[in-house]
């Protein structure tokens, strides 16, 4: 029976800390799940048990700026310091765990397989996210993800409504307190639960990589060299990686495996959690540690 997270800590990119849990026996291979943009590691909490619960090492993190790591002090929110600090946290585990990334957490992963340290991932999941992303999809995420940005929400009720209008394929909750964990506290309103510097202006290095589309195909490019077995997972409707792109990446790279979840948007794991777990099980068996 697979008992409760275990947390701990790293010093990542210039000492900033970074938060992670671990399910399962930490002497077994690692599974590793990078979270997407405005996300923490929660959002990963029944792919990351059934993944343990198969017997390997489940390992959720939350990305700098967001949920309980820290904020970049000098407002670092670079992908190649997003790889970095996950650089770090890996030589804390056995080596060549399975990278599983979505959106923010996927170019991460490109990067550090494909860039900084090639050879590092035994197998490479990318959720809902490719280097040529679609423009459109970026920019409603970034809108919904500034909009109350500094001024906050007076209740609850009013973050579900904003999360049901911008994911219509997700039913609003019903029980509110798990919204707790992506939200902090502050003079009587709730506030997103990342560093606002990350998703405005002000960062003094913002993750500009995600805009370079060839440095992203070239990492995907040395991952795919080195034979490391990739599955893309796309969320059926999702409006970041639409099938023209989705077909586009598949073209460039026969050998990825793919799975198109039906009644999923960019959020594949938390529209389609059971179909998404499913999934990525079978490829872990498949090709993941033994």
């Amino acid at each position: 029976m697979t008992t409760g997270p275990e947390p701990f800590t790293i010093d990542g990119v210039g000492g900033t800390r970074i938060v992670a849990d671990r399910l399962g026996d930490p002497r077994t291979h690692a599974v590793v799940f990078l979270h997407g943009g405005g996300q923490t590691r929660r959002s990963w909490g029944r792919a990351a048990a059934a993944v343990a619960e198969r017997g390997w090492q489940a390992v959720t993190v939350d990305l700098r700026g967001h949920g309980e790591s820290d904020w970049s002090e000098d407002g670092d929110y670079r992908l190649i310091s997003f790889a970095g600090d996950i650089h770090q946290l890996l030589r804390q585990l056995p080596s060549q765990p399975v990278l599983v990334g979505a959106s923010l957490g996927g170019f991460t992963t490109m990067l550090l397989a494909g860039e900084i340290s090639p050879g590092i991932a035994r197998a490479v999941v990318l959720v809902d996210i490719v280097p040529n992303m679609d423009p459109s999809g970026a920019t409603r995420i970034h809108n919904f993800m500034a909009d109350r940005m500094k001024s906050g929400f007076e209740s609850l009720d009013e973050v579900a409504d904003m999360i049901a209008e911008y994911n219509p394929y997700r039913p609003r909750p019903t029980d509110l307190d798990g919204l707790r964990t992506n939200l902090r506290r502050r003079d009587g309103r709730w506030y997103w639960h990342w560093d606002p510097k990350f998703i405005s202006d002000t960062a003094s290095r913002p993750p500009s990589e995600v805009a370079d589309v060839d440095r992203l195909y070239a990492a995907v490019e040395t991952i795919i060299a080195d034979e490391v077995p990739m599955l893309l997972v796309r969320g059926q409707m999702s409006d970041l990686v639409s099938q023209e792109r989705a077909d586009e990446f598949l073209a460039r790279f026969p050998q990825v495996e793919f799975v198109d979840v039906g009644g999923a948007g960019h959020m594949v794991a938390g529209d389609r959690n059971d179909v998404f777990a499913d999934a990525v099980l079978d490829f872990l068996i498949r090709h993941g540690p033994s």
